[in-house]
């Protein structure tokens, strides 16, 4: 039976096969046997790769963190969790260095412990649900996951002129990204600004099918 650590790009968790093309973690969620009592324990939420340096783990060990899997890095990232400074130490800092190129500050939100503070305040409402902002759908970078005005089925990732709509097992599905519109942002706004000052999210491959269906 799969467990249930799956994370969707509203940050929920789901009991889906597969794990996906990444691993990360929010701290110890589950129980000694191995049910998910709570959605996250610490601020730092990261996103690890899936090997590294020969590491073997137990997944969901009682008393150890609780491994969670991406479908891929900008579902992760509209979670709220941003690249690990360990195994992904390289991916870190392109983050960061993202987030001072978009904002003119070299300065700016230099240690893992300030970027986790922020998202930790974009990426949860007091009743830690799932915080969204609004934008205009025109001045979001690609990468970024949203909800249209009209009811929808998934979350879709934007990019370039397309829309995909997510699923636990890969992007199901392209429509035309609409103009002038306004709509709801999954992904927090330090992230947005990441990805808008340089940070290129990498895409699951039914994403790349989708948007270049000759590849």
């Amino acid at each position: 039976m799969p467990r249930q650590n799956r994370v969707t790009p509203t940050g929920g968790l789901v009991a889906v096969p597969g794990r996906g093309t990444l691993m990360g973690n929010r701290g110890c969620l589950h129980s000694a046997d191995g049910r998910v009592l709570r959605s996250w324990q610490l601020k730092r939420w990261i996103v690890c790769v899936l090997e590294f340096k020969g590491r073997k783990r137990q997944v969901m060990k009682p008393g150890h963190y609780t491994e969670l899997f991406f479908l891929d890095e900008p579902t992760a990232l509209a979670a709220g969790h941003r690249p690990c400074a360990e195994c992904q130490r390289e991916r870190f800092n392109a983050f960061r260095r993202a987030l001072a190129t978009d904002r003119g500050d070299e300065n700016v939100l230099r240690s893992a412990v300030e970027i986790d503070e922020q998202l930790h305040s974009e990426r949860l409402a007091p009743d830690r649900s799932k915080r969204t902002h609004t934008a205009r759908l025109n001045d979001l970078p690609n990468g970024t996951f949203i909800r249209l005005p009209s009811p929808s089925e998934s979350p879709l990732l934007a990019w370039g002129n397309a829309l995909l709509s997510w699923s636990a097992s890969g992007y199901t599905d392209r429509i035309t990204r609409p103009s002038k519109v306004e709509v709801q942002v999954l992904t927090p706004e330090l992230t947005v600004s990441a990805i808008r000052g340089g940070y290129a999210p990498e895409l699951h491959p039914t994403a790349l099918a989708l948007l270049d269906p000759k590849a």
